[in-house]
């Protein structure tokens, strides 16, 4: 069980890693806005196919169940996705690198608060390492560059992604038991309907960028990848290990990004990124490996009651 989360979460966060690389490469060939609108038509119509069958033996689920669904849906598919291209507007990529490592604290946080669900002193221990990681990638190695950031609007908006984006992981607890087909089209559905305001918005202030081929081959990476596989793969990694230890996997989003910008965009690969990338997943084994065993002493502890 816990091997196949690791496989779900890696695949998730390199397919993420992958999005920041999408959104450098889809500057000035697509607007923000219609990408984000884009990508949920294209992924719907991947879906629907798949799903149809399935969301309508489902669908008193559905019906019963839809403000969950459409809250999840509007807050981890879209919402995150535009404001976080709107804050990059405003600020830099090293903000929003280490605003997003906050949301392994916000769900430990959030899972506290609501579910009662405790940490131990490995587990912080390796959130903090994990947060390292992201910060030494951020400042590209030299911490001196953290004294020159400036906090600004974007970085306001960032950390209502962050929250957003926290509060659709710890919210998965709350998704209806259904198949994942039905779960995902019904979600995506949800996705496309929130991203039409916004792409309605981007056309009537005339700041459309109609896609050219670059910006057709990011809808599609986006649509497939970033869309469908990795949430299909973060939604099944949060059932097999839970929320706080799928959450840490989050920081190896500007990892893998960096080290997908060597290999597609030709940077060049430096010593802080390995170091960085062994501090990030030196945090994520100290933390899953304390949170493995307190999860092993719970469900041992149940059995004996």
């Amino acid at each position: 069980m816990h091997r196949s989360a690791y496989i779900f979460l890696l695949l998730t966060t390199l397919l993420w890693g992958g999005n920041s690389v999408a959104g450098k490469l889809a500057v000035d060939h697509v607007s923000p806005m219609t990408l984000v609108f884009l990508r949920w038509v294209l992924a719907v119509a991947i879906l629907l196919p798949i799903g149809w069958r399935t969301i309508q033996e489902d669908w008193h689920v559905v019906r019963r169940h839809w403000f969950v669904l459409a809250a999840l849906g509007a807050s981890g598919f879209t919402l995150f996705n535009t404001i976080f291209y709107t804050a990059l507007n405003y600020t830099t990529a090293i903000n929003v690198s280490i605003e997003q490592a906050a949301m392994p604290i916000l769900i430990m946080t959030a899972n506290f608060v609501f579910f009662r669900l405790r940490v131990n002193w490995a587990q912080i221990a390796g959130v903090a390492l994990t947060i390292f990681g992201v910060i030494l990638t951020a400042c590209h190695g030299d911490p001196r560059r953290l004294l020159t950031l400036e906090l600004n609007f974007g970085d306001a908006i960032m950390l209502v992604a962050v929250v957003l984006y926290s509060g659709y992981s710890v919210g998965l607890r709350l998704k209806p038991a259904m198949r994942w087909q039905s779960l995902m089209l019904a979600m995506s559905f949800a996705a496309l309907i929130t991203s039409l305001p916004f792409f309605l918005w981007e056309a009537a202030a005339g700041k459309v960028i109609v896609p050219d081929t670059r910006g057709w081959a990011v809808i599609v990476y986006t649509a497939i990848g970033a869309s469908v596989i990795s949430q299909i793969t973060y939604i099944r990694g949060n059932e097999l290990i839970g929320a706080n230890r799928a959450g840490l996997f989050i920081n190896l989003v500007p990892i893998f990004g960096t080290l997908l910008s060597v290999l597609i965009v030709g940077e060049t690969f430096q010593l802080y990124q390995a170091l960085a990338l062994v501090l990030v997943l030196g945090g994520i084994g100290l933390a899953e490996h304390s949170g493995r065993k307190m999860a092993s002493g719970q469900s041992n502890s149940r059995k004996r009651a």
